[in-house]
């Protein structure tokens, strides 16, 4: 049986529709909202924590959104091993959370940041990308706060756990930092928790499942989710 997603509605998210068209209407999965002041998550097998602005980005991105009541059963449904993914904002929603460690902090340009980018597929040993055979995706991304930072201790964990899931990349796989788009520490732009439960990510692949869009390299992830469910 097909997994059922369940889409986190925060006020101010503004991705969770593209996340319900997505995985629903384009894909052909179960999906359902997941109103932020439930507890209920709706027997729902992969939780999505969408992007946009929750709570208007006020004191830090994620900062408020991490205390509604549905991040209690959210927390706790990933520390019990089930399948969350954080897109944008959601990704920094995880962090302020506790699921993932670091930070984010504003782009180093200062300024909104909305384009398509190549992402290397860092780790393809997990169960958002283990059915990915590409090295290199093209997602948009569309932030401005995406700079993910952590000491250097915290990156050496990340690294030698195999934890990064992408890197900010070049069309020919390089990630060296001329091609940051925000100054993410060793370019990245996703990562694992421990357990490899739960992934965060600044990129939309929600926004790259369609056709008619042009690019449907962001469905490689979901199906990736879904054919671990299914195997």
């Amino acid at each position: 049986m097909k997994p059922k997603f369940g889409v986190v509605v925060f006020p101010g998210s503004n991705c969770d529709h593209d996340a319900y068209y997505a995985v629903k209407k384009v894909l052909g999965y179960d999906a359902e909202f997941l109103w932020h002041k439930d507890n209920d998550l709706m027997d729902s097998d992969i939780i999505i924590l969408p992007g946009g602005f929750s709570y208007g980005d006020y004191l830090r991105t994620g900062s408020i959104a991490r205390f509604s009541p549905i991040m209690n059963s959210v927390i706790d449904f990933a520390n019990k091993g089930g399948t969350v993914i954080g897109i944008c904002n959601g990704f920094q929603i995880l962090l302020e959370a506790g699921l993932l460690p670091g930070v984010m902090l504003k782009n180093e340009s200062l300024k909104f940041v909305c384009k398509d980018v190549y992402l290397k597929v860092n780790n393809k040993d997990s169960l958002f990308t283990n059915k990915i055979e590409k090295d290199l995706l093209e997602v948009p991304i569309a932030h401005g706060e995406g700079n993910y930072f952590a000491d250097e201790d915290t990156l050496k964990m990340l690294e030698d756990n195999n934890q990064i899931a992408f890197k900010y990349s070049s069309i020919n796989g390089d990630t060296d930092i001329t091609i940051n788009p925000n100054g993410s520490r060793q370019n990245i732009a996703g990562i694992l928790n421990k357990n490899g439960n739960v992934l965060g990510m600044m990129p939309h692949p929600e926004r790259a499942c369609d056709p008619v869009l042009g690019k449907t390299d962001g469905e490689l992830i979901i199906k990736s989710i879904v054919e671990n469910f299914i195997n």
